[in-house]
């Protein structure tokens, strides 16, 4: 990430993106593109009979009117200011056309001859001295916060804005229902920073009226290892969206990261902005169906009664994996080691220290959900397998039989003494004894095998992923190996 000193540049006025709530009117297209970066939306179809799922699955955001797909000589007021890779760029690098918004910025993306220069920052990093030392000016009436996310009260109050404000679909039928113990969970790996738990709060009542947040991570992209910052929970009251606090957001995070030596960040979005590294799409598998058409989350395919969905999603009661167990405090070495293995197959993923490892992969109820299997004949207590996904419910309104609609999401899965088709069946298995109702994963790594086979329904919207202030070559998404909360 690089520090941006112009306050409010490329700012217009425009309609609110498809999906958003109607209190988000009068929006620049700097904050609308901010806040729908971590809008997750979209329309999926289920495998059988064409039936639709309203899936406002984590990450899938709708395409707003300045970002959809097919739109690449569309100018982006915002973002083509910024250090990413540009509209200009092939798979190759080269330069297609000029990066003049990059280049007028200081932009160090490409040599004399026109050849875009990979694998290195796209601005350079700049020295303490030249960068900007206080915050941000707030709007009038507004504060800087940062928040202790490990007290519990300031744990609740973001529980209570994100839950509130963050993300729903367009009906406001389902709302994201991040808990407590996964904003710990997610905010709190080793090596984070408190200042970047960023907030806003009424200077008059104290309530808290804007979040961002950034969590440090090593992330190789192809060959070279980067100190990086993942950004996340980037949230905005909806009362407050016309005050155009969401670029002020984006800049003060990145003032206080920049402080720290950092000037890289990862992150994703449903929309697509100047340009993806990489784009993923989301499949989900029901595993509750007659639960989901009830809530209006899925509907019954013409010619398709209850009881053949039922059984058409139905599973098998126990795993079949040899030795599948819940992963303990000493397996972590041996099954940090088998996953640090299998993430050299990929061209962008994170670089776990055992340490990282330990936090993001160790099993906590209602957060995260690992097993292990340990089936080598000549070591019994090597890991040989690893299957995890990670739990996010959504509230349900004006349903008066159900008022949560409870997913997992695929997350980290190696398989070497039992097929992958086998070991993510398994993980069907487990989350339907969680009592998940619906199974989601992106296709990235090597998902792609058990799909089809496993009666995952193809979504229609894609995921993008963004290195921001990296250069480097597109990649497909099985060269993908990280997954974003």
């Amino acid at each position: 990430m690089t520090d941006d000193s112009q306050d409010g540049q490329g700012e217009q006025q425009q309609q609110p993106p498809k999906g958003m709530a109607s209190s988000e009117t009068s929006l620049s297209e700097t904050e609308s593109l901010l806040i729908d970066m971590m809008k997750r939306q979209a329309t999926v179809k289920a495998p059988s009979g064409g039936a639709e799922i309203l899936a406002e699955a984590k990450k899938l955001g709708q395409r707003d009117e300045v970002g959809g797909e097919g739109e690449g000589d569309r100018k982006h007021a915002f973002w083509d200011t910024q250090p990413m890779r540009q509209e200009g760029q092939d798979k190759k690098g080269k330069k297609k056309k000029s990066q003049k918004a990059i280049e007028e910025t200081g932009g160090s993306g490409s040599d004399d001859a026109g050849q875009t220069m990979q694998h290195c920052p796209i601005v350079p990093d700049k020295p303490q001295e030249e960068l900007r030392q206080e915050p941000y000016n707030m709007p009038n009436g507004f504060e800087w916060s940062t928040v202790d996310i490990n007290d519990e009260k300031e744990r609740d109050e973001v529980y209570d804005l994100l839950t509130r404000n963050y993300v729903e679909d367009d009906d406001a039928t389902f709302r994201f229902d991040y808990s407590p113990p996964f904003l710990l969970w997610a905010l709190t790996p080793p090596g984070y920073t408190k200042d970047f738990h960023l907030g806003v709060r009424s200077s008059k009542s104290g309530k808290l009226m804007a979040f961002i947040t950034a969590v440090p991570a090593t992330v190789r992209a192809y060959e070279k290892s980067i100190s990086m910052v993942e950004i996340n929970f980037l949230c905005v009251h909806k009362k407050l969206r016309s005050k155009r606090l969401a670029p002020v957001l984006i800049k003060e995070i990145t003032r206080r990261v920049n402080l720290t030596g950092v000037f890289q960040a990862v992150y994703t979005a449903g929309v697509v902005l100047p340009v993806p590294v990489a784009s993923c799409r989301y499949y989900h598998r029901s595993l509750n169906p007659k639960k989901l058409v009830d809530i209006g989350f899925s509907r019954l395919a013409p010619r398709m009664t209850m009881a053949r969905m039922i059984k058409l999603y139905k599973l098998p009661a126990e795993t079949s994996t040899p030795n599948l167990r819940p992963m303990t405090p000493a397996d972590v070495p041996g099954a940090h080691a088998l996953l640090v293995n299998y993430l050299k197959k990929f061209s962008l993923c994170v670089e776990f220290s055992e340490e990282d490892f330990a936090h993001w992969m160790l099993p906590r109820e209602g957060v995260i959900t690992t097993h292990v299997a340990c089936n080598n004949d000549g070591d019994p207590t090597r890991v040989t397998d690893l299957v995890s996904f990670y739990h996010l419910p959504s509230t349900i309104s004006n349903n008066p039989r159900h008022s949560t609609l409870r997913a997992a999401y695929s997350y980290y899965n190696v398989a070497t003494s039992v097929p992958m088709y086998d070991l993510m069946k398994d993980a069907l298995t487990l989350a339907m004894n969680e009592d998940m109702d619906v199974f989601n994963a992106l296709t990235l790594m090597e998902n792609e095998d058990f799909l089809k086979e496993l009666k995952f329904g193809i979504g229609d919207g894609e995921l993008q992923y963004y290195l921001y202030n990296w250069a480097c070559p597109e990649m497909a998404s099985r060269d993908v190996g990280i997954v974003l909360l």
